[in-house]
């Protein structure tokens, strides 16, 4: 990585060589194509029947998706890597490893749609979710049942950037029997955290974001180096059919090539965001990993290369001071998703977690006065000023704090 490079653990020496070239041999093509062509055919010719050459329907398997498929497994140090239709799409198979009666714990402070898929999906198929505080490795032991088969964690969590130890829930959940640990990435990106080398079963992106960066696809994947959990995943992506599109396929392939030059920015952009919030008179506190305030900086260290474009923070006052700070955003964009090359803000009460009980919200410490900054790629002093301009506009006589 870039910035504090010694600061973090070691970022992988050959991650950029992977990213450019695993999957994408030129070879593997007639043309010998050094940019892997987009394969739109649906279906694909046969010597004989039953006999094809790699090939034979295209919910099946793809040329392009092969090609993006080996590529994001390579930056995972991965055997095995999937792509679905959306992050979401990717959730229902992996869940769908599950059987009825069979119990999940979850990070409590996760994803709005994946708790609204947990609790009103999964529920109607008698598979009960247990949303445990993971950053304390004993509260997930301690909810460890005889039918548990799945731990799911984020991590960072999605919105306040709690962390948890991999590794440690890694040992946990290996020293019991059929437990897979699912390690939702998509904060980090495999550029800066790694998760099936502490340990994970499986690592889960939403390819949306980060992975991606340019806003423009909504996609899925896992990496796994499990070769019975990839062949279940496997017939459960051609069996429902959840596949993403060729073209989006080329595009995410595109995306990957600049992952590493994307992500050493955005921490340079986001640190910078973060220490200009936490000394800002009308900010009540940042939460961002990177920062030594940050409660777990010491094990954001040790886990993870560096960090990236996720900022959140509490702004002096409620909902209102809220509402104005974001209405008057210029080069921020306010707007859903993240890790994009664009700036954006968001409420999360309001927007990404609205799905989340108040009463849940309000225990997550998912106030009316937090907000979430995807820190994008825009020159750092317009970033800043923006930021700036925005809370001086927010600002008013009736201070009300939220926790």
């Amino acid at each position: 990585m870039a910035q504090n490079s010694t600061y973090f653990v070691a970022a992988d020496p050959k991650f950029a060589t992977k990213a450019i070239h695993s999957g994408q041999e030129p070879e593997q093509w007639k043309s010998l194509a050094v940019v892997p062509p987009i394969s739109m055919s649906t279906t694909f010719k046969q010597p004989a029947p039953g006999e094809h050459v790699g090939y034979e329907y295209a919910r099946s398997g793809n040329p392009t998706r092969n090609c993006l498929e080996q590529c994001l497994a390579a930056l995972d140090n991965a055997c095995y890597g999937l792509t679905f239709a959306s992050g979401l799409a990717a959730t229902d198979c992996i869940c769908r490893l599950l059987k009825s009666g069979d119990h999940l714990i979850s990070m409590d402070d996760v994803y709005g749609g994946t708790n609204r898929y947990f609790k009103q999906i999964l529920s109607k198929y008698k598979i009960k979710t247990s949303f445990v505080d993971c950053t304390d490795t004993a509260n997930v032991e301690k909810e460890i049942r005889e039918n548990t088969r799945m731990i799911w964690v984020e991590t960072p969590t999605n919105p306040t950037l709690r962390l948890v130890n991999i590794e440690n829930l890694a040992k946990l959940a290996h020293s019991r029997d059929n437990i897979i640990l699912v390690v939702d990435n998509t904060f980090m990106s495999s550029y800066f955290q790694q998760p099936l080398a502490l340990g994970a079963d499986i690592c889960f992106y939403s390819l949306t974001k980060y992975m991606n960066g340019h806003s423009d696809v909504v996609m899925g994947a896992i990496t796994t180096n499990d070769k019975e959990i990839q062949e279940e995943l496997k017939f459960l992506q051609n069996a429902i059919g959840s596949i993403p599109s060729p073209f989006d396929c080329y595009l995410v392939n595109r995306g990957l090539k600049t992952l590493h030059l994307r992500m050493r920015e955005h921490m340079t952009n986001s640190m910078e965001v973060a220490k200009f919030l936490e000394n800002h008179p009308l900010v009540d506190s940042v939460l961002y990993p990177g920062l030594e305030s940050h409660p777990q900086h010491e094990l954001a260290k040790q886990q993870c290369s560096g960090f990236t474009g996720m900022v959140s923070f509490y702004i002096s006052g409620g909902l209102e001071e809220a509402r104005i700070f974001l209405k008057s955003l210029k080069v921020f964009t306010l707007a859903e998703s993240l890790g994009g090359y664009e700036s954006l803000a968001e409420h999360p009460a309001i927007m990404t977690h609205a799905s989340v009980p108040a009463d849940e919200r309000k225990a997550l410490k998912i106030g009316d006065n937090l907000i979430r900054l995807s820190v994008g790629l825009e020159s750092i002093a317009d970033i800043i000023s923006d930021l700036d301009q925005a809370l001086k506009k927010s600002e008013n006589s009736g201070k009300c704090v939220a926790f």
